[in-house]
């Protein structure tokens, strides 16, 4: 996810190291402790790990956890081999249920970041809804449009035109797809295309004018983001319908 580039290094440095280290530590302590919990300790970590990064992290801290248990904390010690079937039995679950929990945790924590994304979006919708319902210039709502289809779409800057259809530009459609001449364009995969994007404006059953979006190169909005930006262009819309544009230059 662009918002945490450093994320996965950092997830697999952890999940690589994570597991070394805590099984040291234990070390001093595997006389004492019984290798089921020395397994659990190792689980805590395998989670930790996932939570911080991926389901490749997770998997990796679970293949560490195992490997590093196995040397460190079942006998023969510093050796990968293992005499005892109930410890086989405890490594084979500690790398099983590591799996499976890292899985969850990184699940958990991709539903954590949509929920929050959901919530920014519904805020954006409902900000420009309030607007419109309380201004008494459509202006001040396409500017502010124009201020949220920026941040929402990573656009370099964004414009309006009033009522104009020139020229055959790429254009975002009322699904979130866009469109180049009479191809669809895989934003998702692509990217934004070099040039302007059209979003246009209706309110009333007209077409009302349209946004010019100049995208940051690199950029991949999802579907979702651009669902929300085709209805935040609608809001203007239908506050053009309404009130019609305040006075201009």
């Amino acid at each position: 996810m662009t918002r945490y580039p450093l994320r996965t290094p950092l997830a697999i440095t952890a999940a690589l190291a994570g597991p070394l280290l805590v099984a040291l530590v234990l070390v001093p302590f595997r006389a004492r402790v019984s290798s089921t919990n020395l397994a659990l300790i190792l689980v805590v970590v395998v989670v930790g790990v996932a939570a911080l990064g991926n389901r490749l992290a997770g998997a990796l801290a679970a293949l560490s956890a195992a490997a590093w248990y196995d040397f460190f904390l079942t006998r023969p010690y510093q050796s990968f081999n293992i005499t005892s079937s109930d410890e086989i039995t405890t490594a084979i679950v500690l790398l099983a249920v590591g799996i499976v929990v890292s899985q969850l945790a990184a699940y958990a924590r991709r539903l954590q970041v949509i929920v929050v994304t959901d919530a920014d979006y519904l805020t954006r919708i409902h900000d420009t809804a309030q607007l419109a319902q309380t201004t008494t210039s459509a202006d001040t709502v396409v500017d502010h449009v124009k201020q949220q289809l920026t941040e929402l779409l990573h656009l370099r800057n964004c414009r309006f035109e009033y009522g104009s259809l020139l020229g055959h530009p790429a254009r975002l459609e009322q699904d979130g797809s866009l469109i180049i001449g009479r191809k669809r364009w895989d934003v998702d995969r692509q990217g934004w295309p070099q040039g302007e994007v059209e979003l246009r404006a209706s309110g009333g059953g007209r077409f009302q004018g349209r946004f010019m979006l100049r995208p940051t190169p690199g950029a991949r909005p999802s579907l979702q983001a651009r669902l929300v930006a085709v209805t935040l262009a609608d809001q203007a819309g239908v506050a053009l319908d309404t009130a019609g544009p305040g006075p201009r230059e």
